[in-house]
């Protein structure tokens, strides 16, 4: 696996990118004084309520309240991981991404398994437009021209070494296949002189990439009859199937409005479901959903849908999917479960009736909670108290891994209303009968991380005091920070107002590493529970002119916190010297305190001319 990304690198791309230049490739901005302005490519508007900032390197919409930085707009827009975010602000930079441990391959050893992979994928599709019977196969099962090229679907042929004989020319080569999965080791002797043969014999190949459209493993579809149906690379360097989607590229490519995914199981119902216009759509790699794929699909969407046959393995598959969902699930988000009718797949059913009533049957599946309920319902009698306590009993568990929430309330409301007992009296005796169905398995989401933090949130938010107003002006001002007397900053230790450890790590942070702008500071602090609040703070209007003028109010500010904690500690230690009395340090500390001179309002320090 890669390595974590410098912080020091993402500080660099951040400088050297140009958020108005990033955006204004994907949407038309238009100059407004000295910020640009444009309809928010978010949400549906008819007047500009989004706006780039070219000095804080940020964007915010005053309409649906987006916001962030360059990253966050190629994660947003682009529907990209945070990784994969980097990668392409550093292809338009034209540098590599430095990773720090975790991978000692070689960079230009992953680039030629990449450039392997792809060389593969073209002889595979060369193939398939050579040989008329997978051409008729891909006839029979619908799919067009422009759907083969746009998948880039290939055929690998009969035989136990055409993959070997054409690209493993000598013994590295053959090493650099068997890494990738396309060739594997024989056991016992070499036959005919070679130790290893292809992977992939008569099938349809169906090349698997990554956000970046770089082929990373490959799907074989058998044709015909034959075992198993569904052959996939193994894992490799590239490739980690409990975390990839196979038609995820091609759904961002789509440059829709993505407001959901639908989760199938094949590979060709993912191609025909995008043919006939359905163009979210995406499927598992021969493996049950994970939590990784739902991570994933969260980070792009809030809605998912999956779509099982109605048989025996489709219930239970569509059961594995539900379990590893419910620790995902929270308010904001939703889950759904289609069923098709017997005897019909994806392909075939949008192929019968057209993508309109195919997604009319989208619109009406089943959320996740009316399924559990009907699941749960049909394994206990709910006419009679037995039956009703059972249920209650199945439930518990798996109420137990939703994040606490609304979502969670809610849905023991549901279970509550099943078995007719007062959602907080089930609630209460769940609580009773044991910890693990009262423990959320993760935390809320990003906003409710803000609300845990009472650092931040007495400390910045609302009314701001002195410690908000100061974190504000770093946010809007990063040089400022160069600027203030050390002696003030030190004095913050004395401090105890809420946010105030947060203000120190700022300053800290800034003046032993400095940033150029607001940007780099809100990525540094992506991943924290404060860095939500933090980009909520950056996109508000600054009345502080400057940088000098910053760096004065921050210093009036510090000046005055710590003023205000000598005079609490002032009077803590005269209030215990009329008790218990003092120890020797205590009233050395009474006297420096009662004798300090308070410091001045404008401690900055000034650059020398």
């Amino acid at each position: 696996m890669a390595g974590r990304i410098p912080q020091h690198f993402i500080d660099d791309l951040i400088g050297r990118t140009d958020i108005v230049e990033l955006i204004g490739s994907r949407v038309p901005l238009k100059k407004a004084g000295r910020e640009y302005k444009a309809c928010c490519p978010f949400h549906d508007e008819k007047s500009p309520s989004f706006w780039v900032s070219p000095d804080k390197q940020f964007y915010h919409c005053f309409g649906c309240g987006a916001h962030g930085t360059a990253l966050g707009f190629l994660m947003n827009y682009d529907r990209l991981a945070f990784p994969e975010a980097v990668e392409e602000l550093a292809t338009r930079a034209g540098v590599e991404v430095p990773r720090e441990g975790g991978d000692d391959r070689p960079h230009d050893s992953t680039d030629a398994l990449y450039e392997l992979n792809a060389r593969v994928a073209k002889h595979f599709a060369t193939t398939l437009a050579g040989d008329a019977r997978a051409r008729a196969y891909v006839g029979k099962r619908g799919l067009d021209a422009e759907s083969v090229a746009r998948f880039q679907i290939g055929f690998a042929t009969n035989s136990w070494n055409e993959v070997l004989r054409k690209f493993g020319r000598d013994a590295a080569a053959t090493r650099q296949l068997a890494e990738l999965g396309l060739v594997i080791e024989r056991e016992g002797e070499a036959r005919d002189g070679e130790r290893h043969y292809d992977r992939f014999r008569d099938r349809l190949m169906f090349p698997i990439r990554d956000a970046r459209g770089r082929t990373i493993a490959f799907g074989g579809r058998v044709i015909g009859e034959g075992e198993p149906k569904y052959l996939n690379s193994p894992e490799t360097p590239l490739f980690h199937k409990g975390r990839e989607l196979y038609g995820l590229y091609e759904v961002r490519q789509s440059r829709a409005r993505l407001t959901r995914l639908l989760v199938v199981e094949g590979y060709i119902d993912v191609v025909r479901l995008h043919q006939a216009g359905i163009r979210y759509a995406v499927a598992t790699l021969g493996t049950a959903t994970t939590p990784e794929h739902l991570k994933r699909i969260f980070r792009l969407v809030s809605e998912v849908v999956f779509a099982f046959d109605g048989d025996r393995a489709g219930r239970a598959a569509a059961w594995r999917a539900l379990a590893n969902a419910l620790p995902e699930v929270r308010e904001g988000r939703e889950i759904r479960f289609l069923f098709l009718p017997e005897g019909h797949d994806p392909d075939t059913l949008v192929a019968e009736e057209g993508a309109q009533a195919f997604e009319r049957r989208l619109d009406d599946a089943l959320p996740l909670s009316e399924y559990l309920v009907r699941e749960l319902a049909a394994q206990a009698d709910l006419g009679h108290a037995d039956g009703r306590a059972h249920f209650a009993e199945l439930a518990r568990p798996l109420v137990a891994r939703v994040a606490a929430g609304v979502y969670r309330e809610l849905l023991i409301a549901r279970i509550a209303e099943s078995i007719r007992l007062p959602a907080d009296r089930l609630a209460a005796l769940w609580q009773q009968g044991g910890r693990a169905a009262s423990a959320p398995t993760q935390a809320p989401a990003s906003a409710s991380r803000v609300a845990r933090s009472p650092r931040l949130r007495q400390g910045v938010a609302g009314r701001r005091g002195l410690v908000g107003q100061a974190v504000q002006a770093l946010l809007h001002h990063p040089s400022a920070a160069a600027q203030l007397d050390a002696a003030l900053i030190e004095a913050l230790a004395r401090v105890e107002e809420p946010g105030v450890s947060i203000l120190r790590e700022l300053l800290d942070d800034l003046r032993r590493d400095p940033a150029a702008t607001t940007a780099q500071i809100l990525e540094r602090w992506r991943d924290r529970a404060e860095g939500p609040r933090l980009a909520h703070l950056a996109m508000e209007e600054s009345l502080v002119p400057g940088p000098k003028a910053a760096a004065e109010e921050i210093a009036t500010a510090l000046a005055r916190l710590a003023a205000t904690a000598a005079k609490r500690r002032v009077e803590a230690l005269l209030a215990k010297s009329q008790g218990p009395g003092l120890s020797t340090e205590e009233k050395i500390e009474l006297q420096a305190l009662m004798t300090a001179p308070a410091p001045p309002a404008g401690a900055i320090r000034h650059p020398r001319p």
